[in-house]
């Protein structure tokens, strides 16, 4: 037993060496995802619907690793595959994988279109699963792999105002669940963060209203909302050899909302 404990290190938190793929790590969570990867050691990959990266760039080469932007639309096959070769051809292979780009469309229920509905679903879930499964073959020939999905607090509930937002949440947790049923032989571990409150620029107008406000950070045990950097080490963890037995777990980073 005490050999056994003896093998454990601080290293076992450590990307060094290896590879990432964070999908909108441009802006917002996707760019403290991205950071965090780099101040753990790791390369990326970040594709992005727009070209407006300077600001991560800098973040990352502030920590001397490596990152190539793509810019790509995930709801296009081709621009998945763009992604994937992208890896392969700068790197040669995709240690991590992290499914972070999304999409949210607020409207009533009775008045929301058809092409709304579309578009958060097409984003927010089948590009997950799309791009999960062709990264999934390249860690399968690998041997090894980590994918992480961004669930959300609408995962475990049903929220007002936007129905396929909760739907694909609910979705990408689904997914996390089957993923990691067939790939966990593989030794690739399919885990999902499910942020709660954070202060990023889309939940600015939230904030902004007093009310709904007040509401919100009276759910919350915290009494305050998250700043991104507060999932920076959930996202290491997942992504580290120290997470290598946690396998199908979305993780809540929400300050106590879910058990209120």
């Amino acid at each position: 037993m005490i050999n056994d404990l003896n093998k454990f290190s601080m290293d076992f938190f450590r990307l060094d060496g290896k590879v990432a793929v964070v999908t909108g790590g441009n802006t917002g969570l996707g760019q403290a995802y991205a950071v965090a990867l780099a101040k753990a050691g790791a390369d990326l990959v970040i594709p992005t619907y727009d070209n407006n990266w300077d600001e991560t760039r800098v973040l990352i080469e502030a920590e001397r690793k490596r990152v190539v932007f793509v810019q790509a639309d995930l709801t296009k096959k081709e621009d998945r595959s763009k992604v994937i070769n992208t890896a392969i051809d700068n790197y040669g292979k995709i240690d991590i994988l992290i499914n972070n780009a999304g999409t949210i469309r607020r409207t009533p229920l009775l008045e929301y279109k058809d092409e709304d509905w579309n578009a958060v679903m097409d984003i927010n879930l089948n590009a997950v699963y799309f791009l999960s499964q062709e990264a999934a073959k390249v860690m399968v020939e690998q041997g090894h792999g980590k994918i992480i999905n961004v669930a959300s607090m609408l995962s475990f509930q049903g929220g007002k105002f936007v129905p396929p937002y909760t739907a694909s949440k609910h979705g990408v947790a689904g997914i996390t669940k089957a993923f990691a049923n067939e790939l966990a032989c593989k030794n690739i571990q399919v885990n999902a963060i499910a942020p709660g409150y954070i202060k990023t620029a889309n939940t600015a107008p939230i904030r902004a209203d007093e009310k709904r406000n007040s509401e919100i950070l009276s759910r919350i045990p915290a009494e305050k909302w998250a700043d991104p950097f507060d999932l920076m080490g959930t996202i290491v963890f997942l992504s580290s050899r120290a997470s290598d037995y946690v396998n199908g777990h979305i993780l809540a980073v929400d300050g106590g909302w879910l058990v209120r």
